[in-house]
């Protein structure tokens, strides 16, 4: 975690205020000491790298809006999806979180928890819950919401934007989607700029598709939808093809390679 020590001081009012963010880093402090702090140093932002595909997400703690959890025994044996957003009270967040809460039957239907994240405490979390509720006319708010105020959980997965600043100065993070198997492992990562909001019709596509592939030795073509046709994968042989899919269809094309296969 690129946590970086700033020195402290002490205002008339006797409130201590973090020091430079910036300049020689020193030691990485897992917990803030009286005279120091940890702070992220924008000078090595660009150091943060997000998870890989395939990497196990980490079991982070996290405060919440449904109260604290740890991340793999929140997940269970479901699929998971954890979408960061910028901050509390802005309009582009609010259109998505109402826009996942009005999907979140059809998530359900798919075994998949969702979990949003801001860089705002809880207590700011609950109250943008009751604006979320009234602009998408919704009577309850379905998922939890994790506070990030510490951007720890944020670092740990390289969501933060480094060129978005919270009013205090610190990095917001950007609008990612982390699509999460029941073994754990990130199996989709999408990654969208603070000022363009999220399509989760695409989201709740992609998620059929990682189900579908994940079961199947099938991938799915560009615009697939659930009920038509997918590839049978490359590596696939004919014999195993004609096995697994009887009824596949192999498309002819100039190059005469037999690696245009469909099936239902």
């Amino acid at each position: 975690m690129l946590l970086l020590a700033g020195p402290r001081s002490k205002s008339k009012s006797g409130v201590w205020t973090a020091g430079a963010r910036c300049g020689v880093p020193t030691p990485v402090l897992k917990q803030p000491s009286e005279d120091f702090e940890p702070v992220l140093c924008s000078q090595h932002l660009n150091e943060l790298k997000m998870v890989n595909l395939g990497d196990i997400i980490p079991n982070f703690e996290a405060e919440t809006t449904e109260g604290k959890i740890k991340f793999h025994d929140w997940l269970g044996d479901s699929w998971g999806i954890l979408f960061s957003h910028p901050q509390d009270f802005t309009p582009v967040c609010t259109s998505e979180l109402g826009r996942a809460a009005t999907l979140a039957p059809e998530f359900t239907k798919r075994s998949c928890k969702i979990i949003g994240l801001t860089c705002d405490p809880v207590n700011n979390h609950i109250s943008w819950i009751e604006d979320i509720k009234a602009y998408t006319k919704l009577s309850d708010f379905p998922f939890p919401i994790i506070a990030d105020d510490k951007r720890a959980v944020a670092v740990e997965l390289g969501m933060i934007a480094p060129d978005e600043q919270a009013s205090d100065g610190m990095p917001l993070t950007c609008r990612a989607v982390f699509i999460i198997g029941p073994d754990k492992k990130l199996k989709l990562s999408m990654l969208y700029p603070v000022t363009t909001g999220r399509n989760f019709d695409e989201i709740i596509r992609a998620l059929d598709s990682l189900q579908v592939t994940s079961q199947q030795k099938v991938a799915t073509p560009a615009d697939w939808k659930v009920g038509t046709p997918c590839m049978v994968i490359p590596s696939l042989s004919a014999e195993e093809a004609k096995k697994l899919f009887p009824d596949h269809i192999q498309h002819s094309v100039p190059s005469g390679k037999p690696y245009l296969r469909t099936t239902m």
